[in-house]
């Protein structure tokens, strides 16, 4: 048995639209400008997919990651290395 975790940075979801709406209405900007400001933060320069996140899935749900057991895998684009 194995049990590994995936931990998602940012990834381009409804849910982030809806953040990025926020930020956009409150900070008087375009939708395109805090999308825009949130991407540069992250090293990769751009949000992850949903189809990045599902094969990350999917490997770890395979026979080819049976020996890969207890990893927290960060799928952030090296969001969380660039702060530290």
């Amino acid at each position: 048995m194995t049990i590994n975790n995936l931990l998602p940075g940012i990834h381009a979801t409804d849910r982030a639209d809806a953040l990025d709406r926020g930020v956009a209405e409150a900070r008087g900007i375009t939708l395109a400008e805090a999308r825009a400001e949130r991407a540069a933060t992250i090293p990769a320069g751009r949000y992850g997919t949903p189809a990045e996140f599902g094969a990350a899935c999917a490997f770890l749900c395979s026979r080819h990651a049976g020996f890969i057991v207890g990893q927290n895998v960060l799928l952030d684009g090296g969001a969380v290395n660039a702060t530290m």
